[in-house]
This record gives C-alpha cells, structure tokens and sequence, in this order.
C-alpha cells in the first residue's frame, strides 16, 4: 500500500492538521465550557519563525504597550497585511469548520469561507487585520477583556502558544472567565504547551436553561508571568474598523 503523499507546502501542512481535528467533540466542548483545546498545531520551528517575526516592523501595522491604557502589562503587535503564510494558512484553516459552530450560536448563517466573511467586515468599512504577536515578560499580566473591533464579529477566536512553559518562561497561564446572570463568576485557565491551540468564545456563548436559551458573558486574559518571556499568537477571524 502506497503512503498519502506529502503536503507540498506548509500551509498544506496546516489545513491538514486542522482538517484531521475531532471538530465533532470540539463543538461539544464549546458548547459546554466556551472553550476547546486543540492540541499541537503549530511545530516548533513554526513556534520560533513566528517569534523571530515580532522584531520585523515592517510586519506590523501597529503595537500596543497595554500599561499606557491600562490593559495590563506587556505588548502586541497587529500583523499588517499581507499576513505571514503561516497566519494566513492557520486563519483560513480553522475559520471554515469553525464557522457552522459560529453560525449555531448566534442564530445568523455566517459564509463558508474566510474570504467571504472578510467581504462581510469590509462592507461594514472593518479593513485592518486583527492576527496578533503578543510578547509578556517578567511582572507582565493580560487583564480580562474581549477582542471587538466593530459591529461585524465573529463569535469564535485562536490562541496559540509559541513558547515553551518552564523553559522559556514560568507563570503566564491562558484563563476565561465566564459570568451568568445572577452567579457569581466562573473562572478557567487553560494549561497549553509549546504549539498547542485553543479556541474560546470572544465575547458571549449560548447556555441551555430551564427555561430555553440565554447567554453568558466571556473574557480572557492571561496571569502574571513571573519569569523568562512568553510569546503568544491571536487568531481573531473579524477585520477592525
């Protein structure tokens, strides 16, 4: 029996790890907790190339230093277009099975495919990428927040961590925090290894009630980082205005 041939390209490579993921239980998993770990996805290699990226201005379109506006401590860059291959492949790859899932919690048909939902956030005049490097030091902390960029939103985003935890850096886990109405909050951190993903709700996830469907409330953040440097990147699927 002959062997499947090789991907030709790395964004070969990347559709195929994506396409063989059990979306199945993932969409379970995101039903029940708003969050789903994927597993590795990224090599790393692919982990290094990305943070080699993030001392290349020209990849960027801008950076933010979240202490100037209180969003904690650290820095992002937003990834200019054209998007890195590797982005490119990664947002493309994990848009098309998460789009049903999307579709399914907000009650609205969002398109098959990335380039018609990007048609989607232009129209509504959202045309800045929104991928993004985030780099952490030591003291560095992410507050909760959620990532909107305009009224077109997709409802599903990626993380994906580029380091390798105890060696690179110790401290900086991934948390959600969920709030029901009328409870108090719910909070989860999301243990993830070097190259391993997780997809997690951006703003709001639908619950089954007794008394039908409501929505709780999501956000994220990252825990302080106490020493050594984290890399992380974002995969948000909606253009900003």
């Amino acid at each position: 029996m002959s062997e499947a041939p090789a991907p030709a390209t790395a964004e070969d490579a990347i559709a195929a790890r994506v396409a063989a993921l059990p979306w199945a239980r993932l969409a379970e998993e995101l039903d029940a907790q708003g969050v789903a770990p994927l597993g590795p996805l990224l090599t790393p290699e692919e982990c290094a190339a990305l943070v080699a990226l993030y001392a290349e201005e020209s990849r960027f379109r801008s950076r933010v230093v979240m202490a100037r506006h209180g969003f904690g401590r650290g820095e992002y860059r937003y990834f200019a277009n054209p998007l890195p291959p590797l982005v490119a492949a990664l947002r493309r790859a994990l848009y098309a099975p998460l789009a049903p899932i999307a579709s399914r919690w907000e009650e609205t048909a969002y398109p098959p495919t990335l380039d018609a939902f990007a048609a989607r956030c232009h129209a509504a005049g959202q045309r800045r990428p929104t991928p993004l490097l985030l780099r952490y030091g030591p003291g560095d902390h992410n507050c909760l927040h959620q990532d909107l960029y305009g009224a077109v939103a997709f409802p599903l985003q990626a993380v994906v961590l580029l380091g390798a935890p105890g060696r690179d850096f110790t401290g900086g886990e991934f948390v959600l925090a969920e709030q029901r109405p009328r409870m108090q909050s719910r909070v989860e951190v999301v243990p993830l290894a070097q190259g391993e993903a997780a997809v997690f709700a951006v703003h709001r996830r639908p619950v089954r009630g007794t008394r039908g469907t409501y929505r709780v409330t999501m956000r994220h953040g990252v825990s302080r980082v106490r020493s050594g440097t984290r890399f992380t990147l974002g995969v948000i699927f909606h253009d900003a205005a």
